[in-house]
This record gives C-alpha cells, structure tokens and sequence, in this order.
C-alpha cells in the first residue's frame, strides 16, 4: 500500500510537470534573423524565449543565415533573449496572437566591448597576487601581455621591473624601472625605485645622485633613503650620509631607524653629543623587538662610559 501511494505522489509530480511544458506549446511560431552590426547574417546566436508567468523557456539557435525559428509555442507575451560570445546581449518582448501569428523579427547584435580599465585592473591584480606569493616569472608574463596589448601604458613597465627584481635580475629590473620612470620622470616614488634597484645592483653613485634630487615631500617610504645613507657610512662617506638623514629626519621625523643610522654617523664623525643624542631619541622610540636596539643601547654605555 505505501509503494503504490509513492508511485502515485510521483505520477502527480510528473503530470505537473508536463501541464508546465505543454502551457508553453502550441500553434505559434517565433521567427526572424540575427545580425551583426554591419547588417550581415550572424550564426549560432542562442535564442531563449519565455512565456509570460512560466519558469520553462524554448531554445533555439540561428543558422548559418542568421535566420531562426521557435516553432509550436503557445499564443501570449514572451520574452525572448539573444545571446553570443562576443556579442553584446539583446532581450525584447514580443506577441504571439490567438492564431499563432507573431512579427518577424531582425535582431542587431553590437559586438562587446570590453573596458580596457577594466582588463588592466582585473588582470594587474591577478599579477601582484602572484608576486605576493612569489611566483615572479608568472607575474611578469601576465604584465608583459598586458603591456603588448597597451602599450601606452607605461606603468606596467614599473611592475615587470619589480617582478624582475624578484627573480633576482637586476638588470633587467634596473631598465624597466628606468623606462616607467623616464616617461614619468616627476614621479618621485618611481624615481626612488629606481634609484634603490641601482643601489642594489652596485651602481652606487648614480643611484646615490638620483636619490639627492629626489623631492621627499613626494615619497611615502623612506627607507632606500635609509638604506643608502648605511652604504655611504660603510664607504666613509660621512657628511654625505649625514646630510641625506638630515633630510630624511626632517621630512619623516617619526622614522625612528633614521635617529639609530644617524648616530652611527656621528660616532663615525667623533660628534659623541650629537650621536648621544640621536640614539636616545631611537631608543626612546624604537620598538622593543628592533633589532639595532641592543646596538643602540651598547653605544650608549661606552659613550657614557667614555665620560
């Protein structure tokens, strides 16, 4: 008794089913053509028609005319859809009477355009996740394609240098670096890049000289500053590093790493006041986990002990 009572549940369901399909059916016809912009026949556009208050939709495809036809629907009002890779998606409404009779219709299809902005952002940002995760040769293909296809915008030549520069290729970081800043030769961070990427690669000098024309007010990240006042204290090159972390502290007086390496140059300047001063500032500032911390408290001690 309770199989014949499933059995008869599922007969319903069914029977349901079927009254939904066969409300779409009928004498009417749906018929006309596809084209593309230029008026010429466009094949394989995907027709979708929907009757008015049903989920169930009747499918077609045009031919190689662009011609289509959605034979034996019911009479009412449709919705119907045309759609193609490429092409922009068209969607109207259209009336099938009481006696099957409908419009032909022609349906003009623009291709889509994709917004480069779009692109570019898209697949940019799919590049620096890459890099984030250090696949650098899969990140810099990905920006090299996308530098082919634009090559007006020169920035992307800034993150192929940075994905060189991860694959540890100075050279080639140095010269896309160069060409994105040398179409933007106003842009300090860029020039900052670059002018850290010289350093890194050896080319100590000029990077050091760019570096010195560079506008802080314009930068965010001190730090190839920092970095290259460290070289020149290690080459001797005292007041050249003073006067650069003078700027550096001037512009960004709450870099505390700035206070720490000029007071190394003090000491190297035999100015133990002026060094004094500097490493107390950094300890004072410095977090606890700052690894020039214990050298900073170090040099204290033997200047005081020097007193």
């Amino acid at each position: 008794m309770k199989k014949l009572q499933q059995t008869a549940i599922l007969l319903l369901f069914i029977l349901v089913a079927v009254s939904a399909t066969a409300q779409t059916r009928g004498q009417g016809r749906i018929a006309g053509k596809t084209v593309d912009e230029a008026g010429q026949p466009l094949a394989d556009v995907q027709i979708k028609a929907t009757l008015a208050g049903q989920d169930q939709a009747v499918e077609g495809k045009s031919n190689n005319k662009g011609e289509f036809a959605l034979n034996g629907v019911a009479s009412g009002q449709w919705a119907v859809e045309f759609s193609k890779d490429g092409f922009e998606t068209q969607k109207g409404n259209l009336t099938v009477a009481e006696d099957g009779r409908a419009p032909n219709v022609t349906v003009k299809m623009p291709k889509h355009v994709v917004d480069p902005a779009v692109e570019l952002n898209a697949k940019a940002q799919e590049g620096m996740t890459l890099m984030q995760n250090q696949k650098f040769a899969e990140a810099r293909a990905i920006f090299e394609g996308l530098l082919a296809k634009y090559p007006d915008v020169y920035q992307l030549n800034a993150y192929i240098a940075q994905a060189y520069a991860g694959e540890n290729n100075l050279d080639k970081a140095v010269e896309y670096m160069k060409i994105a800043s040398d179409k933007d030769p106003t842009n300090a961070e860029m020039r900052l890049v670059l002018a850290d990427l010289m350093m890194e690669k050896g080319d100590k000098a000029p990077a050091i000289e760019m570096m010195k024309g560079i506008d802080l007010t314009k930068i965010k990240n001190p730090l190839p500053l920092i970095n290259a006042s460290i070289s020149l204290i290690n080459d001797k090159k005292t007041d050249e590093a003073l006067d650069l972390l003078n700027k550096v502290a001037a512009q960004f007086p709450n870099e505390a790493e700035t206070y720490y390496y000029r007071g190394r140059a003090y000491i190297a300047a035999e100015k133990y006041p002026e060094a004094k001063a500097d490493l107390e500032k950094f300890v004072a500032m410095a977090k606890p986990d700052a690894r020039e911390l214990p050298d900073a408290k170090k040099i204290l001690d033997q200047i005081k002990d020097a007193k």
